[in-house]
């Protein structure tokens, strides 16, 4: 199995007739999924979305694919290929289009829905090709067969590519539901036909590849949401994906059943259970749906809010919920159901919601203690029976943390797929197939790009840091008036403190010592504010350290007059 070299450098120039596929995200991350696809000197593009921060990104709203090997070739872009309407595939496509707007946007009704509902915020009308399970484009020099997969949203495809260099499947995230809620299978003998065409190189899911066995129906969950609807004796409130169309159909069937009337909460919530109840994907029987603001005027036993926030988004209804910051107030005998997965990272947000809730009297109803979630991603017996389908030539796993990129690799090999044919890269580093052969050739850059409100790349590692030490450490301003041409002291030293835990008195036993530096500075010539400014941060930042140990931000603000 070949894999990624930090010494490694710029890939060289693609040989004539060879097949370049750089992933720009979604490779040792389970989010921010894109890849670009390059064959004689033109791109297509499948999936464009974004990660969701982590607490060691304070103030971060949205992490993208870093776009820049792409910047300057948009004019070369068949493309966008969308194969699902999650946000880790389709979230970012705003950000791209800013660029240019009428790049195509190709995928299913109810992804292009989505995504359509998304760029009107942004402003932007882009450009649709509408495709279905069994129709074949061509982009350029893309020819693109697609093919239905199952997934925790209705509508998911994987795409297979054909090019003269040979053909690429990317599966997109799917799994293999034998008893799906609408129906719709993932189409194994679509894969079946293409093995026997020859697929060249298969991009697949890996987000559950060390999960032994099979994923269990979405429709199991049923009965448990009925036994819980059974017995809450007051409110109840789920939290959601707001695109977990079949889960949300699960939750209106029950409440159906228990003479329960349902209100979506949240912007995203109301906006995809309005597209997908339009385009029929999801059956709501009439009058079930009404207005949250009409809930004070039934009883509590009556109703069902459905909301965002199963990953404990601060921002999200639900933890404004669980911090009382919210027009809904939770009280003792609500059942709250937290309908989702845990994505790796969001364990502590997400406990932390749970406690609160409880806190407030909520019986909290969540995968660890009851099944109310499956997964939309393949286990390792169902990849395992995907992968005897394919015989894929080559085999790169996607869509996964280290962990789960290696697992997927050894399942590949152990369906025959020989080792030195299964690529394991991450993003931003080239794989090009050529003469029937996967290869890794180089690397470009695919760092994490940050949205901060209207900010977009701004935001750097350095300045993040920045705030992680404000947050953690608290900061220490020292304000300082200096004589321009002798650099002697006219007016403080003034030390102040937020959030550092240390009292303003204390900083009388620093004082003198900010005095003599700065006054063996003048002695030495030394009046430039820039070189006072960084000895007064040596000098309170040792004599913190040495007393309190801790390393504060320090500001120094040096005026001459």
């Amino acid at each position: 199995m070949s894999h990624p070299h930090p010494e490694l450098g710029a890939p060289p120039k693609l040989p004539k007739g060879g097949l370049r596929v750089i992933p720009l995200g979604g490779l040792g991350e389970i989010g921010r999924n894109m890849t670009v696809f390059e064959f004689d000197g033109r791109l297509l593009i499948v999936d464009c979305g974004v990660l969701f921060p982590e607490e060691e990104q304070p103030g971060v709203d949205l992490i993208l694919p870093d776009f820049t090997i792409i910047r300057d070739r948009l004019d070369d872009i068949e493309g966008i290929v969308l194969t699902h309407g999650h946000e880790d595939h389709i979230g970012a496509v705003p950000y791209l289009l800013r660029l240019k707007p009428d790049i195509p946007l190709i995928g299913s009704k109810l992804t292009l829905a989505l995504i359509e509902a998304k760029l009107q915020e942004h402003r932007i009308r882009p450009y649709t090709l509408e495709v279905k399970e069994g129709d074949r484009e061509t982009l350029g020099p893309f020819d693109c067969e697609f093919i239905a997969v199952n997934h925790s949203i209705p509508d998911a495809l994987a795409v297979a590519v054909r090019t003269p260099a040979g053909m690429v499947v990317a599966t997109g995230d799917f799994k293999m539901d034998q008893l799906p809620m609408d129906g719709r299978l993932t189409d194994l003998h679509a894969f079946a036909r293409l093995s026997e065409e020859g697929i060249d190189l298969l991009l697949s899911d890996s987000t559950n590849a060390e999960v032994p066995g099979f994923v269990p129906p979405e429709r199991d969950i049923s009965n448990v949401l009925r036994n819980v609807f059974a017995n809450a004796p007051k409110r109840i409130i789920v939290a959601s994906f707001a695109s977990h169309v079949h889960r949300i159909q699960q939750i209106i069937d029950a409440a159906h059943e228990y003479g329960r009337r349902v209100a979506f909460v949240g912007r995203s919530m109301v906006r995809n259970m309005g597209i997908a109840r339009d385009l029929g994907y999801l059956r709501v029987p009439a009058g079930l749906v009404v207005d949250v603001k009409t809930l004070d005027d039934l009883p509590d036993d009556e109703v069902v809010l459905v909301c965002t926030g199963s990953q404990g988004e601060p921002m999200a209804a639900l933890s404004r919920m669980a911090n009382r910051d919210h027009q809904i107030r939770i009280v003792p005998g609500d059942t709250v159901i937290l309908a989702s997965s845990l994505i790796p990272g969001n364990e502590n947000a997400v406990y932390r919601v749970i406690n609160g809730l409880t806190r407030w009297g909520a019986n909290v109803v969540h995968k660890g203690n009851a099944k109310v979630h499956v997964s939309g991603h393949a286990s390792a017996g169902e990849l395992l029976y995907f992968y005897n389908i394919c015989k894929p030539k080559n085999l790169m796993p996607v869509h996964g943390e280290w962990r789960h990129l290696r697992a997927n690799a050894e399942l590949g090999a152990m369906t025959g797929i020989p080792k030195d044919h299964i690529v394991i890269a991450e993003d931003g580093v080239v794989v090009d197939l050529v003469d029937g052969r996967a290869r890794i050739t180089g690397k470009v850059q695919a760092g994490y790009v940050y949205v901060d409100g209207l900010s977009v790349g701004d935001v750097t590692e350095t300045s993040l840091k920045d705030r992680r030490i404000l947050g953690e450490e608290g900061i220490i301003s020292v304000f300082v008036v200096v004589d321009s041409s002798t650099g002697k002291i006219v007016g403080g030293p003034h030390v102040h403190a937020r959030g550092s835990g240390i009292d303003d008195s204390a900083f009388d036993a620093v004082v003198p010592k900010i005095d003599q530096a700065l006054n063996k500075s003048a002695q030495d010539g030394v009046v430039e504010p820039h070189q006072l400014q960084q000895l007064i941060r040596r000098s309170v930042g040792k004599w913190v350290s040495d007393t309190y140990r801790r390393r504060p931000m320090i500001l120094p603000v040096v005026v001459e007059v």
